[in-house]
């Protein structure tokens, strides 16, 4: 009996063991079929994230060219400032990351499931990369043998490319220059060859390294402290003071090449001015100084005078500056409607007085102020914005004048002319006669009256395009070197000195005209401080950046034949 007892509960005891392998197979399944669907779920999130992210990076993208092709339209390049279109571009970035490192997890997640196809989204096709760039081939060989059968009998078929733009390091390294000497044995004398030139005194440092040095600080707003620290981390402990004291050195080398920028400028028929804030350190207090610009660009009218921009310092906004900056010009002068440039075009100034030409889109943007949507709502807090249909009726017209504009832009300065004659003329007439009567219906403290009035105060300044063809509709080519001069004051916030804003001035001056001649500042300036020190008076003029260029080409070319 007992061991039919035993039998009994053995029996029993299998059966629960088949039933625990069999819930534990079923509990196993579940727990599969539940992470597959759980992987589905994550692949499927991740996918709709993925497509939710690119369609924000694609409405940022069509937000931003509607808002640069709305600029080239209406011409003014400050009318909701520049801030907007900088603001839509960092937010433009921002997605576009975002959209990319969704699409990267989604494909990852979309790889532990097969239920889900992963998201890829559509890209421009890629631009080539300059053809100039120095290429360092990789070949990687194709098999010797076939891995199918085995077979060595192969035939070679064209290969693929595919390129990848690659940055090589900086890197940092000591030149040690020997000179050796020698003893003559007959007259025991010692000769030993002179020592070479250096940029700056005691030869510490090399022409690149202080072009480096000089383009961080004044191209990109890097300050010395930063480019001190960063140098630190590389393994090289330079002082502060030796860094500033290089600068001020490099400033002095190149100061003749200023001097000569500066006799090109001043010697055109026409420049653009204007001025910008700069921050100056002084006791107690930061002061608000200025560092003013005069841009020489022949190209509207086919010129063929390389463009120039000239900056200079003042510890504030006077109007002895202007005039002592322009002591020598009597030409044509680009300005908005600063009171200080006043005085450079009265009567007896001079052998000649200047001819203002007073800028269309400084005028443009007040009655933009009254239609935009977006500034108007900013005012009125969220409530219906009261739009102008004056304003808009004055844009209408201003717009057409800038349409003429657009058309003519490069060619002659008669064939310019000739167009204004025919076409802007008569739309100048008109808006006069319009400004005029609708001023003496409106009262004098409308919006709309003091936008007229900024016109109509200096009509003969906004008309003087219409009689030489070399005048442009703006003053925007003054504006744009200032652009980068405001991105700065985030960086240095202040000049330190009047002696320090002087030499912003002058290093603003040398790489804002090598950007405008499209040239690599940087590669310019290094070989400017390579060679000026070794360079006749002379000859100095081989380095302004349009016959640095023009010399360049030439010995790409020459490498090129050879």
């Amino acid at each position: 009996m007992a061991t039919g007892d035993a039998s009994d509960e053995l029996e029993q005891l299998r059966a629960e063991l088949v039933a625990v392998r069999e819930r534990a197979e079923t509990a196993a399944t579940d727990l599969a079929a539940a992470q597959e669907k759980a992987l589905i779920a994550d692949a499927e999130v991740a996918k709709v994230r993925a497509i939710n992210a690119d369609l924000l990076a694609r409405n940022a993208y069509l937000e931003l060219m509607n808002e640069k092709m709305r600029r080239d339209k209406f011409g003014a390049s400050s009318e909701r400032s520049r801030r907007l279109l900088d603001q839509l571009e960092l937010t433009f970035e921002e997605l576009e990351a975002n959209a990319s490192e969704a699409e990267l997890l989604g494909q990852i997640a979309a790889t532990k499931t097969t239920a889900v196809t992963a998201f890829t989204r559509t890209r421009t096709t890629r631009r080539d990369f300059p053809a100039d760039l120095p290429r360092e081939k990789v070949v990687i060989p194709a098999p010797e043998a076939c891995p199918c059968c085995g077979s060595d009998d192969l035939s070679h078929l064209p290969a693929d490319i595919t390129e990848t733009l690659e940055r090589v390091p900086a890197r940092h390294k000591v030149v040690q220059t020997v000179r050796e000497k020698v003893s003559c044995r007959q007259c025991e004398k010692i000769s030993q060859p002179p020592a070479p030139f250096h940029v700056t005194p005691r030869g510490m440092f090399g022409p690149h390294f202080l072009a480096n040095l000089a383009f961080q600080k004044y191209g990109l707003h890097q300050p010395l402290n930063s480019q001190r620290d960063r140098l630190e981390r590389e393994g090289i402990p330079l002082s502060l003071s030796t860094l500033a004291d290089q600068i001020g050195a490099v400033c002095v080398a190149v100061k003749p090449l200023f001097l000569l920028l500066e006799a090109h400028g001043l010697a055109a028929d026409r420049l653009h001015a204007d001025d910008t804030t700069v921050p100056l350190l002084a006791k107690l207090k930061t002061e608000v100084a200025r560092i003013w610009d005069y841009v020489r660009d022949d190209r509207p009218f086919g010129g063929p005078a390389p463009p120039v921009a000239l900056c200079y310092y003042s510890r504030n906004r006077k109007g002895e500056h202007p005039r002592a900056h322009l002591a020598t010009y009597s030409g044509i002068l680009q300005v908005d409607k600063f009171a200080g440039f006043n005085d450079l075009f009265r009567e007896g100034r001079g052998e000649k007085p200047m001819t203002r030409a007073n800028c269309w889109a400084h005028g443009r943007r007040e009655f933009f102020k009254l239609v935009d949507i977006r500034q108007q709502m900013k005012r009125t807090k969220g409530a219906a914005p009261l739009i102008s249909p004056l304003a808009g009726e004055a844009l209408e017209r201003i717009d057409r004048l800038f349409a003429i504009e657009r058309d003519i832009n490069g060619k002659p300065a008669a064939d310019r002319l000739a167009v204004r004659r025919e076409f802007s003329a008569p739309i100048v007439a008109e808006l006069e006669i319009w400004m005029r009567e609708t001023r003496a219906n409106l009262s004098r403290h409308d919006a709309v009256t003091k936008a007229i009035n900024y016109f109509l105060n200096d009509w003969e300044g906004f008309t003087t395009f219409l009689a030489d063809g070399r005048i442009c509709l703006t003053n925007n080519a003054a504006e744009r070197e200032l652009r980068a001069v405001a991105r700065g004051r985030k960086a240095w916030l202040f000049v330190g000195s009047d002696r320090g804003g002087e030499r912003a001035a002058m290093m603003f001056s040398l790489f804002g005209t090598a950007r405008l001649n499209d040239v690599d500042p940087l590669a310019w300036f290094s070989d400017v401080l390579a060679r000026i020190a070794d360079i006749p008076q002379s000859r100095l003029h081989e380095l302004l950046p349009w016959n640095w260029k023009a010399a360049q080409q030439q010995k790409l070319d020459a490498e090129l034949a050879a």
